[in-house]
């Protein structure tokens, strides 16, 4: 172990798996804490080292347990927000009659006043919280969530400094230990908006915990972000399966960005447009993300693009992929999910089922075949064509509960993505030829 983990895309360490499989069992064992964490919670566990080089393994969860933020066995909040006697308590009783003023008042003109109200001590007490979560990192340096966020230009998400991951790494700094590797992992129930399994592993939050671990980390040797970097799998070459003057259609390994992105990584739509030369713009119709391998048409030139973007747009392309799901609930031989998506905005670019204000996602699947080692291959056709729309809905307990293998933001553990656009039918942009295209999932 030569580096600490870069948090937000990572395989855990086997003794981060082991200390979490230990906690799990703890927890199980204690019909105390089994009570605190019914609801469910995310958990972190982190190996440090002493002075004398003794290695440990210390725990957190993010947020309150059971109205507790001090719980035996687990880190302390960087700051208690449960002290019924501090400030924060104080200041958060008086919003709360605040608003029972305002549910009981039948004046107009001052329920306005004390709604504007309201909101000035909200923000007020917003700020002063967020200057309460003093922080350090590995330099030793100290500084505020909020100006921690404020050299962004950004306001600190609710809840941010809660998570577990801070927490330990605040913990560690305290007491001088040198922190070694770390992991977050879920346990009890799913929740009904996120994906969420107990004792799967998840990266930290991008929202909260963005700019806020940017900042504890420093000092450390972190392990790069493996997706700024080439992934083994992103070595496989791609292949042309068709290509004429208007079109091509390729094969996109996984790792391999379809268009360019915000990473230094050479994306296929540039590739393509090297090997074409100038004076050839070609540009892709559709997207693939980085982890999906499959067929992918691109256009030669503004008109064809604009024919086939048509195309996409009136659901006149067909496409279905080939995915191979993690060991859990037995399935049926086929079926259709429907379950709305939204974009998690705290923590991007995960998207979670929300019922109220998702965007309705349908897909329809079939069973292929089960694997010995209880894995299963499947095929999704989706009808709809939102953000990451096959990944939750193979993993989410309202879809078939089990998810796809490598899928790291959504409880699929380490590895490559199974998950393989397998088939591709159109209309050719200039002669209207119907065209279709297969490929074999390398998994």
């Amino acid at each position: 172990m030569n580096r600490f983990t870069y948090p937000f895309c990572y395989t855990p360490d086997p003794e981060i798996v082991d200390a979490a499989d230990r906690l799990i069992h703890r927890i199980d064992a204690d019909p105390e804490l089994r009570n605190l964490f019914r609801e469910g919670k995310m958990m972190g566990v982190l190996m440090v080292e002493d002075a004398e080089g003794r290695k440990d393994f210390m725990y957190a969860f993010s947020g309150i347990a059971g109205g507790k933020g001090v719980v035996e066995g687990f880190v302390p909040p960087i700051f208690d927000l449960t002290d019924p006697g501090g400030y924060f308590r104080k200041k958060e009783a008086e919003i709360s009659e605040l608003n029972r003023l305002i549910s009981n008042s039948g004046d107009a003109s001052e329920i306005e006043a004390m709604k504007a109200r309201r909101k000035e001590m909200s923000v007020a007490l917003q700020e002063w919280l967020f200057r309460q979560y003093v922080v350090l990192n590995a330099l030793g340096e100290r500084k505020t969530i909020l100006d921690i966020f404020a050299e962004r230009d950004l306001m600190p998400p609710g809840g941010t400094g809660d998570c577990a991951a801070p927490k330990l790494l605040q913990y560690a700094y305290l007491h001088g230990l040198k922190p070694l590797a770390m992991g977050e992992f879920w346990y009890g129930e799913s929740p009904e908006k996120e994906v969420r399994r107990q004792g799967c592993f998840y990266p930290s939050c991008t929202g909260k915990c963005g700019p806020l671990l940017a900042f504890m980390l420093q000092g450390l040797d972190v392990e790069p972000n493996p997706l700024e970097e080439d992934s083994p799998s992103s070595s496989e070459d791609f292949s042309i399966v068709y290509e004429d003057g208007d079109i091509i259609v390729a094969d996109k390994p996984s790792g391999m960005l379809a268009v360019p992105g915000r990473t230094l990584k050479v994306s296929l739509q540039e590739r393509l447009q090297r090997l074409a030369g100038p004076g050839t713009d070609i540009r892709a119709c559709h997207r693939l993300d980085m982890d999906t391998s499959g067929l992918i048409v691109f256009a030669m030139g503004t008109g064809n693009l604009a024919v086939l973007q048509q195309q996409f747009e009136r659901h006149e392309v067909q496409k279905s992929y080939v995915a191979k799901l993690c060991p859990g609930k037995p399935l049926a031989a086929a079926g259709r999910i429907s379950l709305p998506l939204m974009l998690d905005y705290d923590d991007r670019p995960r998207q979670m089922v929300d019922f109220k204000d998702g965007k309705q996602a349908v897909t329809d699947w079939e069973l292929l075949r089960e694997l010995p080692g209880g894995e299963a291959l499947v095929r999704f056709t989706p009808l709809t064509g939102r953000t990451h729309q096959l990944r939750v809905h193979a993993a989410h307990p309202l879809g078939l509960g089990r998810p796809i293998a490598g899928d790291r933001l959504y409880g699929g553990g380490s590895g490559r993505l199974c998950l393989h656009a397998a088939t591709l039918s159109f209309t050719h942009p200039r002669t209207a030829q119907p065209l279709s295209f297969t490929s074999d999932p390398r998994f």
